[in-house]
């Protein structure tokens, strides 16, 4: 048991602090994931996190390449390297945006055609899914949150009632954290969804 009084609430207090970044990055994580997902209008994100086989080591695109959006339905690609021309057009056809780049021997240019109305259904399903993956992160945070306080519990290094009102601030944390995720869902399938 902790005879200083300030000790038991400073150590649910660190759990708490814990499991509400790991939260806030299951989130950035979520977001950047979703920045990948297509949608009508042409953007850099779409395809900077593409794995290209550079040398034979994957590499993410934008470490290859200038990525611009000169128009709403186009995106440019100015590999810095010569050699990568190939490999870049085999991982853009590669992917599943559906994309089919063109290459003039300095840049390769790629035309975003408009999402069929079966297409975006497929994308906001996956959307979907990618949020339901998210929101599972959350849980298992707050899953391991509960796990430690009540192993702190068991020590005797926390109250019966501290360890409550931390579990009620740890819920309080998910729902917030859920709703967001809800509410980053909801604006990208209204993206999706735009014709």
């Amino acid at each position: 048991m902790t005879t200083e009084g300030g000790a038991a609430p400073k150590l649910a207090e660190d759990v708490l602090t814990e499991a509400q970044t790991r939260m806030g990055k299951a989130i950035d994580a979520l977001k950047r994931e979703l920045s990948s997902v297509r949608t009508g209008r042409a953007t850099p994100s779409l395809i900077e996190n593409l794995a290209v086989e550079y040398y034979g080591t994957p590499t993410p695109l934008s470490q290859l390449a200038t990525i611009t959006a000169p128009e709403a339905r186009s995106l440019t690609v100015q590999p810095w390297d010569k050699q990568a021309f190939k490999e870049i057009e085999k991982s853009i056809q590669k992917s599943d945006l559906g994309l089919n780049p063109s290459n003039d021997g300095s840049l390769i240019r790629i035309p975003i055609p408009p999402l069929s109305q079966e297409r975006r259904r497929e994308m906001v399903k996956m959307l979907k899914q990618k949020a339901e993956n998210g929101k599972l992160a959350v849980r298992n945070i707050r899953r391991d949150a509960i796990e430690q306080l009540r192993s702190m519990e068991k020590s005797k290094d926390l109250s019966q009632d501290e360890n409550r009102r931390a579990q009620d601030t740890l819920q309080k944390y998910t729902d917030q954290h859920i709703a967001n995720i809800d509410q980053v869902s909801s604006t990208k399938e209204t993206e999706i969804m735009q014709v």
